[in-house]
């Protein structure tokens, strides 16, 4: 279909979801726009569609990411970020600056990835990773954190 070149009604079709406005224009928001937020994501399908509710945003976001299609990240300390990309156990770095993510491929290359020290008696399938640090645009920066310091004296960053 010339008209959807990333393949989203396909994806959705096959996932059991409706076609919709709005679910096209969600999902197309995160595959262009990886690791967004709610409020990314609301801007860009708006910005596709036009008048779109936050309601609808998040119901929307919620429906794509059991159907499987997205993937809901939740860093500490921030909101949650949705992407598209699915179906591996990559890992996330994060700029404790600015908030910057980029996905890290797994260490190992199956997943988990890691092993538990103790697993408790559970059957570990997954393993969630979040490497944290400054990106190369924050580095240098007044008041970005650097490597001289320690771990538990590290600022985090509350603005997103």
């Amino acid at each position: 279909m010339s008209g959807d070149p990333l393949g989203l009604v396909g994806r959705l079709r096959a996932s059991g979801l409706r076609v919709t406005a709005s679910r096209m224009a969600v999902l197309e928001a995160v595959c262009h726009q990886p690791h967004s937020d709610a409020e990314r994501v609301a801007v860009a399908a708006r910005r596709r569609i036009g008048s779109l509710s936050t309601q609808a945003v998040y119901n929307n976001l919620h429906a794509l990411s059991q159907a499987g299609l997205l993937r809901r990240i939740e860093p500490a300390g921030g909101p949650a970020r949705y992407e598209a990309r699915v179906g591996d156990n990559h890992h996330h770095v994060v700029c404790r600056v600015c908030a910057t993510t980029a996905d890290v491929d797994c260490a190992v290359g199956s997943a988990p990835c890691l092993g538990a020290s103790d697993t408790h008696g559970f059957e570990i399938d997954e393993a969630e990773v979040t490497f944290w640090g400054t990106c190369p645009g924050c580095r240098g920066l007044p008041g970005a954190p650097s490597l001289s310091r320690t771990a538990t004296d590290r600022p985090t960053a509350t603005a997103r």
